[in-house]
């Protein structure tokens, strides 16, 4: 389980890509929403696994590799703004977390509606 130190520094970070990535040249990071949905730092501060989520998913392969490309840029802003003992090594990890989500709450509805014709026959 976390400390209170990692879940902060996990947040910062987390809060601090987010808007880092608005600044992101890149045209295939560019051409679609991101959404950071959580950071796990290890806890010697080397890497963080920063777990993206995207709005288009047919977008989702070109923009990991716009992310993948502009980590560089994004773990020097990190070093300077937070000022970590160490600053982590970015890994983009695809979280498709919302869009499994969305599935299963399609086929609930689904249930509920064949669930309903069978109630009125």
């Amino acid at each position: 389980m976390p400390s209170n130190r990692s879940e902060r520094i996990n947040e910062a970070v987390r809060a601090e890509l987010s808007s880092r990535l608005r600044e992101v040249k890149d045209p295939r990071v560019q051409g679609t929403m991101i959404s950071i949905t959580r950071v796990e730092v290890t806890a010697d501060q080397k890497y963080a696994k920063v777990y993206v989520s995207f709005l288009e998913a047919d977008k989702a392969r070109e923009a990991m590799k716009g992310l993948k490309s502009a980590a560089g840029f994004l773990r020097r802003d990190l070093a300077r703004d937070l000022q970590l003992r160490c600053t982590p090594e970015l890994q983009w990890v695809l979280d498709d977390s919302i869009s499994h989500g969305t599935k299963m709450l399609e086929l609930l509805r689904s249930l509920e509606i064949e669930h309903e014709e069978t109630d009125e026959s």
